[in-house]
């Protein structure tokens, strides 16, 4: 007999749309009379070996629409990476709680861990249905168009340097602007999509698509202040040299690694303040300044896409409808089918786990500092509406009387 229990769990990173996911999920199973319960975990995995579910079926409708426009997870998350013994525990208990589909949205490492549940149950003989629902602001898991989440952070980033290059165009000077993105440029590339008039900046942006050399770096610099009087730079936290060592740890003296020991980028502003001490150093450049955009641009309130929300929204529908119609686990993907529009598919876990997916080389321009029309084109309509504008005075200069030629 069925028990009619599902489960949905938020790993990884928070975004500005998780939530519209975890509404869609609930929402969408509360639809279907076989669904007696609707669970979440609290804290992605980690609430699932620890039993600490809260019943959602509970909730308001109400609630949850509210719930579902406010940015980060609201069910809590973790950066927990699952092995096999710690998916197996997981398996364990969904038995137990008699759960028979079990959602979780989540990244790249997400996938694989719901891959991996799969295949317990699969090998218990217990029908568990899994579905992974795509969720980073990376924009790197393979299979889809873009990832919800990322829009909203590129809308972010994009309004971001548009800001910064006001700054910079009045007090002339370098700037530099670290962005998230540790294997894929998706989020710093989208910054030129702050650019206006031909001489905004960022004038110059690093990705980790492209082999960052510290030489090349600074004669960029050089000639787009000589030119500009100015220079605004977006950069990858994930930028690396040849051999693939990250240029954080080549430029400092102290390098931190997180709990799986990669070199931590996001959570500091080493890089950006290392770049701008070469800079000072090398060119001898007086007015310097770097950012760390860091975990700003994840769940910034107020600066949403309304394309992210609803796409965000109807990807948790769909894996619902995809679990309860279907004969398959699977991970959800977006695919774009107009010059805007999207359908969604049920792609096999396997195609999806554990893999990365980087920038195409024709989202980049052959100088490898910028980005081309291409890209500018896959972007905008995922930005959303009401995106600000910014506009410039005509001067009309006034002859001079004690400072003539």
């Amino acid at each position: 007999m069925s028990s009619g229990k599902i489960l949905v769990a938020q790993g990884g990173g928070p975004t500005a749309v998780i939530n519209q996911s975890l509404v869609g999920v609930v929402l969408e199973a509360r639809r279907f009379r076989n669904v007696t319960r609707v669970y979440g975990a609290m804290h992605g995995v980690r609430g699932i070996v620890d039993e600490d579910f809260v019943d959602l079926t509970q909730e308001t409708s109400h609630n949850l629409e509210l719930v579902g426009k406010t940015p980060s997870s609201a069910l809590g998350s973790t950066r927990d990476k699952p092995d096999l013994a710690y998916c197996h525990k997981i398996f364990e208990v969904l038995r137990a709680h008699e759960i028979e589909h079990f959602f979780y949205i989540g990244g790249n490492d997400s996938s694989d861990t719901v891959r991996i549940v799969s295949l317990e149950a699969q090998k218990a003989g217990y029908p568990l249905r899994c579905i992974h629902i795509p969720k980073t602001i990376d924009n790197d898991l393979v299979g889809n168009d873009h990832t919800p989440g990322f829009p909203s952070a590129a809308r972010f980033v994009a309004q971001a340097f548009a800001g910064a290059n006001l700054d910079n165009a009045a007090l002339p000077g370098v700037y530099v602007g670290v962005v998230m993105g540790r294997h894929a440029g998706f989020l710093t590339a989208a910054a030129a999509l702050g650019k206006k008039f031909p001489d905004d900046g960022p004038h110059l942006i690093y990705l980790p698509e492209r082999t960052f050399v510290i030489e090349q770096f600074l004669a960029d610099v050089k000639a787009t202040y000589e030119r500009y009087g100015r220079c605004v730079i977006a950069v990858s936290e994930g930028i690396h040299d040849a051999s693939g060592a990250a240029i954080a740890s080549l430029l400092s003296s102290e390098v931190e690694r997180d709990a799986h020991g990669n070199v931590q980028l996001s959570g500091t502003g080493a890089l950006a303040d290392l770049l701008c001490d070469e800079i000072k150093a090398k060119l001898g450049i007086k007015r310097v300044r770097g950012d760390t955009f860091g975990y700003l641009q994840r769940s910034f309130i107020g600066c949403v896409s309304d394309v992210d929300q609803r796409e965000a929204r109807e990807v948790g529908e769909k894996a619902v409808q995809f679990a309860m119609w279907g004969e398959r686990d699977g991970s959800v993907a977006i695919k774009r089918t107009g010059y805007y529009s999207v359908d969604y598919e049920l792609v096999p876990l396997d195609s999806v786990a554990g893999k990365t997916r980087v920038m195409d080389d024709a989202f980049i321009s052959e100088c490898g500092t910028d980005v081309t029309d291409a890209f500018r084109l896959y972007l905008r309509p995922l930005l959303g509406s009401g995106m600000p504008d910014a506009f410039r005075l005509r001067p009309a200069p006034v002859a001079k009387i004690l400072n003539k030629q």
